[in-house]
């Protein structure tokens, strides 16, 4: 299968779902991997990636600092021959999970494991990190300070 705009796209998003899944939720969808076979093209390892940020969002851009981060690419061979690549990438030290994305990466290549791993990981794993950062949201939402309010004080 070509990579092509839409599927380029397509898998941009279930890496990212995937990458920034709770590891808990992650490592019980990744618990029937070990049935595949998949060869290290990189083993995992772990470096540093310099983050990047933009002032006022659209303007000049300059080094925030750098994160920990951990990656590697495995192949998974199909049913059908067909060869896929898997990539890895994940913030922190974690070997583990950044082999299971890379894994699933590799399986929702293979047009005979996509359709039931969208289905079954990605979409439960996208509605729980949803469901973290809602309510990390509505935490730090009651803490915040609401200036407008206050009035400017007269001679």
């Amino acid at each position: 299968m070509p990579m092509t705009l839409d599927t380029s796209a397509a898998r941009r998003a279930w890496l990212a779902v995937l990458a920034q899944a709770p590891r808990g939720a992650l490592a019980r969808h990744a618990a029937h991997l070990h049935a595949q076979s998949f060869e290290w093209l990189r083993e995992p390892e772990i470096g540093l990636a310099m983050l990047r940020g933009r002032i006022g969002n659209s303007g000049d851009r300059f080094n925030l600092g750098e994160a920990t981060m951990t990656r590697c690419v495995v192949r998974h061979r199909g049913v059908d021959g067909r060869v896929a690549a898997g990539l890895g990438m994940v913030i922190g030290r974690d070997v583990e999970r950044a082999g299971w994305v890379a894994q699933l990466d590799a399986m929702l290549q293979q047009p005979e494991h996509h359709d039931a791993l969208m289905r079954d990981v990605v979409a439960p794993l996208r509605e729980a990190t949803q469901a973290l950062r809602r309510e990390e949201a509505a935490r730090t939402a009651a803490s915040k300070v609401r200036f407008f309010t206050l009035t400017p004080e007269t001679p």
